[in-house]
């Protein structure tokens, strides 16, 4: 029987087996940042334990840090505190830290790729849900908790059971001004909230491979807003021209070799998941979300339903109150208070030349607050150079 993509990248780094079926699987590379580490640091320390592979190891402060001025000291006491903290682990710790004003500061998630630090084939992993971004590259990406952090630093192995394997196939051609969000935010409103939940998802057919590796790393960031542990996408020609050349990539015959490897990783035509979805691209809209989490999405076109469909009319109706929008309503039309562009799902350079197309020659309107942050310090550079700012 064949295997699918997930099975290649998990079955390559299964060190051991326990019994009750859970895997020890080794982590070809850890991020951390100021929120979820600091406590897995002091664990080390109660116990005297050292990192076990610092080379593998690269953090950065991207949480609790502000968007200006970060040679200043940080205003709030609690966020001040936790990057101080990552400045002293790291140091103690021996890992490489792309701190404040740092020229490779940025977004955990936006930096790895980047940098070339994200490849196809890793177990990658980090105490942070959108994690599986890097998963766009091929690799098997999740985020953890404290304690498995702590237990990566320690031994640079985790102790988990395996997930069962969802495929999500769209095919077809995206009509025009639907992007990489509006498709994921489209499945999402399909399979609701959960409908991921204890699945590692694969996404396929001819939509995924058309898109960028950003367009990519958009889909499997919101792989967690649905509820699933992760998701990927088979690495190609447009991968491996992304990865060639950055900062951390292999270099050369190095790389030549690394997408030999790399070309391997696919699911195979007799691969078997445990759950498949497929949906038609020309079905796929702009999205709009009215409600409290992303399963409550519509075309832009379309009136908020008249219940909750699979979110339960509970929830439905007591969303709506606190959105303060009724059944049958549109979404065109609604005042806009507020536009943020950035996080680690939209923040790349892709998507501020976007933005920077749609607001060319206008201004913002006075009852409207918007912001825009580039997702790190190289985006930001690049915006620059470009005349985006």
């Amino acid at each position: 029987m064949g295997r699918t993509l997930f099975e290649k990248v998990w079955d390559a780094h299964v060190v051991d087996q326990v019994d009750g079926g859970m895997e020890v699987l080794y982590i070809d590379q850890h991020l951390i940042h100021e929120v979820t580490s600091p406590q897995a640091f002091q664990g080390l320390r109660n116990r005297s334990i050292e990192v076990a592979r610092p080379e593998r190891t690269l953090a950065t402060a991207d949480h609790n840090v502000p968007t200006k001025d970060q040679h200043l000291p940080i205003k709030e006491a609690l966020s001040r505190l936790q990057v101080q903290k990552l400045v002293d682990n790291c140091d103690e710790f021996g890992v490489t830290l792309y701190g404040l004003g740092h020229p490779y500061q940025g977004i955990v998630h936006v930096i790895g790729p980047e940098l070339g630090i994200t490849q196809p084939g890793m177990t990658i992993v980090c105490g942070d849900s959108h994690t599986s971004t890097h998963g766009a590259f091929g690799a098997i990406a999740f985020g953890i908790g404290t304690s498995q952090v702590e237990q990566v630093l320690a031994t640079q192995c985790l102790l988990l059971s395996r997930p069962k394997k969802m495929r999500i196939t769209v095919d077809g051609s995206l009509q025009a001004g639907v992007s990489a969000k509006d498709v994921i935010l489209y499945i999402i409103s399909k399979l609701t909230a959960a409908g991921g939940t204890g699945y590692f998802i694969e996404y396929a057919g001819s939509v995924m491979r058309a898109l960028s590796m950003e367009g990519r790393m958009t889909v499997c960031n919101m792989s967690i807003e649905m509820g699933a542990r992760g998701g990927m996408i088979a690495p190609d020609e447009t991968t491996f021209n992304y990865v060639r050349d950055r900062e951390f990539a292999p270099q050369g015959v190095d790389f030549d070799k690394a997408v030999d490897y790399w070309s391997t990783l696919y699911s195979d035509d007799d691969a078997v998941f445990d759950k498949e979805y497929s949906f038609d691209a020309s079905d796929i809209e702009p999205m709009l979300t009215y409600g409290t989490n992303p399963g409550m999405g519509i075309k832009v076109t379309e009136s908020i339903p008249a219940d909750g469909g699979g979110q339960g009319n509970a929830s439905f109706h007591k969303a709506l109150a606190y959105m303060g929008l009724e059944s049958g309503q549109k979404l065109l039309g609604q005042t806009i208070n507020h536009v943020f562009i950035g996080s680690c799902t939209n923040s790349r350079i892709e998507d501020l030349r976007l933005v920077a197309g749609f607001v060319a020659g206008k201004k913002v309107a006075s009852n409207v607050y918007a912001m825009v942050v580039p997702g790190s310090q190289q985006v930001r550079k690049q915006a620059v150079v470009e005349g985006l700012d």
